[in-house]
């Protein structure tokens, strides 16, 4: 695990305070405001839980209490992201074994936090109560909770006008007002009510958190919900997103939490409402990142190809413009992390964090998938001049000594000082367990860089530019024969891990590897030894693929990076092995890499973690999970809908009106059905089986193989 002296705030493989881990708690999710809290919906002082809004703790303390007890918890439902629903009752009185008043929480988080609380008296008399709801807010800076940092003590002012609570930061910047029914009274802890229930009978009241932004109160935008705390409907988004159909029960429950999941995960621009983008995951990555925001709209193309366009305008709009080595800024490199929080500044040194190796191929690259799905040409030419800047940034900043791969080394001791997605500070190492010497030329980066040369070509053949075509591809196919020369760990039959700064092999075996496939770099030669090697045991865990072999001198499955399992990582390893289904052996094992996935999903009631321990699947049964894993996280949530592209074998090619669908899905599978699923604006619907398409709905002059 990642520490501070090791690495700076913004890792994502940075631990979070102890009072987190092991705790059962519970997360809801909508946008920029997610809330942590216990099984019992309090939100405890002194601990990383709360209520943050826009990269802020607006919610510190929220404690129910009933007589001044905390009631006992019986159960907690969290169906959808972005509400829950927590049942207590009342401790027994003294002498008492049982209690006859239940007590019901039904909250709803979306840009702020709205709670129903309702007693009911199931008693044959009339009780009375004192409710009292116990609340604080300190304004803290999201890094400042994740590292366990206290709030300044006088960072915060509170005043009561009535029966309302105001809370404001002494700078104005962030502060939150509390509006509840039935007119409580208020105090500085909280707000407090005098209950007389008939038996048989509810009471009930409303309260809603309203955060406050330089000195605006922010308008709440709730999901309504049913008497019975449910959705009233489907959201809107959801309603215009391609659906899934398929026989098989376990897929059709991953795809729909993911769903649900991905929902809540959406963002919009600040530079355009009307561009979407996908978050990094809940709790402590709420915000665009490169990487993740990338990975995840390519993932996600088959479900709403416009998250592709929306993420990648909002990246161009902060593309890297000027070198500050604070920030690790370079003219055309894509961000690695925007942030909000009032203190942001100080945490990252700017409120845009530039240090990372591959989402600038990643930027160009998903750029030329979103052309061949069929995004507007306005949109393409719009981004042109910042794929162009990025492929600069390749060339000048990204390949360091101008040898032909992009390296990466931070610029001082306060960068990340890994820059690629295995980016804890152990999260490259040689098969002995040494760390790599920056500069470090990583394995799946140089294939985000094929892929990247070869996007920009198919580009300008379609725009007519011959000459800018020729170049690209001249660069991808050089890139893949120094790859095969240099990367390929002759006594192993894998790709490198990485290429240290003295060009020595980092010749760990690794998912990096698969990776590599997916992109395309890996010969074919290599892959079929490289399909053999990935099948063994101490590769694929039973619920997926490892991050590191069980070989090597670092392994451990309850690490970050080095042995346990992620599902976006095992999910583009199996896009990898169907890239390569002509080679023996390559289909079974993305299909047996697809099922643990799914295995996995169930355990964890349908959804897919941002990662799990990568213990054997026969050895407990179930897979052990992460403590600080991200849940929901966004390039976990899309890992479903990649499975099932691959399978299909969906290749929309819209500049040339083709479409490529050549499914080889799990026989267990049966049928699997998609409708209103997006190309170039075209809503189509197709259903096929294992090897043989059933049905499809395509727009006339298209050709489908």
């Amino acid at each position: 695990m990642t520490t501070q002296s090791q690495s700076t705030p913004f890792n994502t493989g940075e631990p979070v305070p102890v009072a987190l881990a092991g705790r059962e708690l519970v997360t809801m999710v909508e946008g920029t405001t997610f809330c942590i809290c216990m099984p019992s919906g309090d939100i405890e002082p002194g601990t990383p839980q709360g209520l943050f809004f826009r990269d802020s703790r607006v919610v510190s303390r929220w404690q129910l209490r009933l007589d001044g007890l905390a009631p006992q918890s019986l159960s907690v439902a969290n169906p959808d992201s972005y509400h829950g629903r927590f049942v207590l009752r009342r401790p027994p009185s003294p002498g008492q074994a049982d209690s006859t008043l239940l007590v019901i929480r039904r909250r709803i988080v979306g840009a702020g936090m709205k709670e129903v609380i309702t007693l009911s008296n199931v008693g044959r008399e009339a009780t009375m109560v004192r409710v009292e709801l116990q609340v604080a807010a300190d304004f803290a800076d999201l890094f400042a909770v994740k590292e366990g940092r206290a709030a300044v003590a006088d960072a915060y002012t509170t005043a009561m006008p009535g029966s309302e609570l105001v809370f404001s930061r002494t700078d104005g910047s962030r502060g939150l007002s509390i509006h509840a029914t039935r007119e409580p009274q208020a105090s500085p802890v909280g707000l407090t009510w005098e209950a007389v229930i008939p038996p048989r009978q509810e009471w009930s009241v409303e309260v809603l958190a309203q955060p406050v932004v330089d000195s605006q109160p922010v308008e709440p935008r709730f999901r309504d919900l049913t008497d019975s705390g449910q959705p009233t409907g489907k959201s809107p988004w959801l309603s215009s997103v391609t659906t899934f159909k398929t026989h098989h029960a376990a897929l059709g429950t991953v795809l729909q939490r993911s769903l649900h999941d991905l929902d809540a995960l959406r963002m919009e621009s600040h530079h355009d409402p009307q561009r979407v983008y996908m978050a990094a995951g809940a709790p402590w990555f709420m915000t665009l990142f490169g990487r993740d925001s990338l990975l995840t709209a390519w993932m996600v193309l088959p479900v709403d190809p416009s998250i592709a366009i929306g993420t990648l305008h909002t990246l161009a709009a902060l593309q890297g413009k000027e070198n500050d080595p604070h920030t690790e800024e370079q003219p055309g490199r894509i961000l690695h992390e925007s942030r909000l929080g009032p203190d942001s500044v100080t945490a990252l040194g700017g409120r845009t964090y530039y240090g990372t190796i591959d989402a600038t191929p990643l930027f160009v690259a998903l750029l030329g998938e979103a052309w061949r799905w069929g995004a507007d040409e306005a949109d393409i030419r719009a981004l042109l001049p910042a794929a162009d800047r990025a492929l600069s940034w390749m060339e000048r900043y990204g390949d360091r000594d101008g040898d032909g791969f992009l390296e990466y080394q931070r610029a001082t001791d306060r960068g990340l000082a890994n820059q690629g997605w295995k980016d804890s500070w152990d999260g490259v190492t040689d098969a002995s367990g040494r760390l790599a010497d920056p500069p470090i030329a990583l394995a799946e980066v140089q294939g985000y860089a094929y892929a990247a040369w070869l996007a920009r070509a198919e580009i300008a053949e379609s725009f007519g530019d011959r000459e800018t075509a020729s170049a690209c591809r001249e660069r991808a196919g050089k890139l893949k024969q120094l790859f095969a020369e240099h990367f390929w760990v002759a006594d192993g039959d894998y790709p490198a891990l990485a290429l240290d700064g003295h060009k020595r092999q980092v010749d760990s075996l690794t998912s990096n590897a698969a990776q590599a496939m997916w992109s395309g770099i890996v010969s074919d030669e290599h892959a079929t030894r490289l399909v053999e090697r990935l099948s063994q045991a101490d590769m694929d865990s039973g619920f997926g693929l490892r991050t590191l072999s069980e070989q090597a001198t670092a392994y451990n499955p309850m690490s970050y990076h080095n042995g346990s399992v992620w599902p976006h990582d095992t999910a583009l390893g199996v896009a990898g092995l169907m890239r390569y289904a002509h080679i023996p052996g390559a289909v079974d094992l993305a299909h047996r890499l697809a099922d643990g996935l799914i295995r996995a999903a169930m355990s964890f009631e349908g959804r897919l973690p941002e990662l799990y321990c990568g213990f054997e699947s026969d050895s407990f049964g179930a897979p052990i999970p992460y403590p600080t894993s991200c849940s929901p996280q966004a390039w976990a949530s899309a890992a479903p809908f990649m499975l099932v592209r691959s399978f299909l074998g969906l290749h929309p090619d819209v500049p040339r009106k083709h479409l490529r669908l050549t499914p080889d899905l799990p026989a267990h599978w049966g049928s699997l059905s998609l409708d209103r699923l997006t190309v170039a604006g075209q809503r189509l619907r197709l259903s096929a089986t294992q090897r043989m398409v059933q049905a499809i709905q395509v727009p006339d002059g298209w050709t489908v193989e």
